[in-house]
């Protein structure tokens, strides 16, 4: 663990905000790159980059506090600690997929393309998110015997709940599937139909994060005793998904050209 990157004097940058921030830096900079495709406007881009940024942390931390009130009964403040790691990811998509709709609609956009163009820098910033979570030590997995497994100091969340064991480096698995997938979206936002991308983003990323929970070690199950609230969402996200990857196949004309 290293949830703190740098430190000068009484002020220190905590490695999950680091990370998060540059995961946002690099979102940014691939949207504005595929902004063509979308038709969108280099004003429009960066406001819709703004609308989704502010609704993604309200959304994710909202969900997170939600499933993890105890840790906020007595600490209120605590609540909008964000840098010191607790988003839910779902919960910020979720919240930004609506308030992007809003905004796509007022200013009369293709949310479809539009997400089209947000599915490789969704993919690259929860990567940079995940690397932050490894070294902040939240969102840890289950005990493992292989050589990878890693050991969190003593009296860490992990340690209390798992200790002397090694766990499942879960969070470096997501990053590492986040981040192929990231070229896979960066191609398919080129070279396919409209709606293809955003698609494949829910299907594959339904996919991997159901599996990934299996050998999450810190949420709650929820369903049957069975399923966490994450595979609880996939299970509704995938075959949505998988419908609207049929549907655009079917229904929609090759015209992916960046420029307008």
């Amino acid at each position: 663990m290293h949830p703190i990157l740098l430190s000068f004097g009484s002020f220190s940058i905590r490695s999950y905000g680091a990370m998060a921030a540059l995961g946002f830096v690099l979102g940014c900079w691939l949207v504005n790159v595929n902004r063509k495709y979308a038709r969108m406007s280099s004003d429009q881009a960066s406001t819709s980059l703004f609308v989704a940024m502010i609704a993604g942390i309200i959304g994710a931390r909202i969900f997170y506090v939600v499933q993890y009130f105890k840790q906020y009964r007595d600490n209120f403040w605590g609540i909008f600690r964000v840098d010191q790691g607790g988003l839910v990811f779902y919960g910020g998509f979720l919240l930004a997929l609506a308030a992007l709709w809003l905004y796509c609609r007022r200013s009369k956009l293709d949310i479809v393309r539009v997400l089209d163009v947000y599915a490789p820098a969704m993919a690259i910033a929860h990567a940079c998110g995940r690397i932050g979570c490894f070294l902040n030590g939240c969102c840890w997995g289950k005990p493992t015997d292989l050589f990878w497994g890693v050991s969190y100091p003593e009296g860490s969340n992990p340690a209390l709940c798992y200790p002397g064991e090694s766990l499942h480096p879960v969070q470096l698995y997501e990053a590492g599937e986040q981040f192929l997938l990231f070229f896979l979206y960066f191609y398919l936002v080129r070279h396919t139909k409209r709606g293809i991308t955003m698609a494949s983003y829910l299907t594959l990323y339904g996919i991997f994060r159901f599996l990934n929970e299996l050998l999450r070690g810190d949420n709650p199950k929820v369903l049957a005793d069975f399923f966490t609230p994450a595979q609880v969402i996939g299970l509704l996200i995938i075959p949505a998904g998988i419908g609207l990857f049929i549907y655009f196949q079917r229904h929609e004309s090759k015209d992916t050209e960046l420029s307008h």
